[in-house]
């Protein structure tokens, strides 16, 4: 996955509460392999009528905010199902990065193995930071992981926690197979040393 340092780019403000999995993965669409993309489902019932028109009105349907990449929350960001696609529909649609005040556990696990960035702040900030994007739509804001910081439209700094491991695997680009492989040499020089110490216990009858 791509590493993330520091990402400076358009932010949408996202007012509805409880935007749980379904909502940004719907189910019927689960199936798609991988490869193919998950972009075109992001938020598809909500961004789109029963005939595949945009609605006008749901903010990544907005000129300023359509390549945003990043995400002003509210509240139970991401909760429901553990499905994986919705973390893809948003890295594929080039969202990067999410700052709100509470995330669904599994959808936060999920964020970290494709190089998606969620940020906690408290709500009090979280409501600021979407007025201000309602008030200047298109405004960016200047994310940076190495010293957990990032600014907002108006020029404010803030800070914000993140776990060490986490931190690490983000700014590196790996994945939990990534993470595995960093340590094949130990890996291989422990099998060759345990197939040294107890041979009987390969040996082919």
């Amino acid at each position: 996955m791509t590493p993330f340092q520091t990402l400076q780019g358009i932010a949408a403000p996202l007012d509805q509460p409880n935007a749980d999995t379904d909502q940004i993965a719907p189910a019927r669409f689960l199936r798609r392999p991988r490869q193919e993309g998950y972009s075109q489902f992001l938020f598809h019932d909500l961004r789109f009528d029963e005939k595949g028109g945009e609605k006008a009105e749901f903010v990544l349907n907005r000129p300023d905010f359509k390549s945003a990449q990043i995400l002003i929350v509210n509240r139970n960001f991401g909760g429901g199902s553990s499905r994986e696609q919705a973390v893809w529909c948003l890295v594929d649609s080039g969202i990067r990065c999410v700052i709100g005040s509470t995330f669904g556990d599994i959808f936060y696990n999920n964020s970290i193995n494709h190089g998606l960035l969620l940020i906690k702040q408290d709500e009090n900030v979280c409501k600021h930071l979407r007025d201000q994007l309602h008030a200047s739509p298109g405004a960016s804001l200047s994310i940076d992981l190495p010293n957990q910081s990032f600014t907002g439209p108006d020029g404010h700094r803030y800070t914000f926690s993140i776990e060490e491991s986490r931190k690490k695997r983000l700014l590196d680009g790996l994945d939990e197979i990534g993470l595995t492989f960093k340590y094949e040499t130990q890996m291989r020089a422990f099998e060759t040393n345990f197939r040294q110490k107890h041979p009987w216990l390969f040996r082919v009858s």
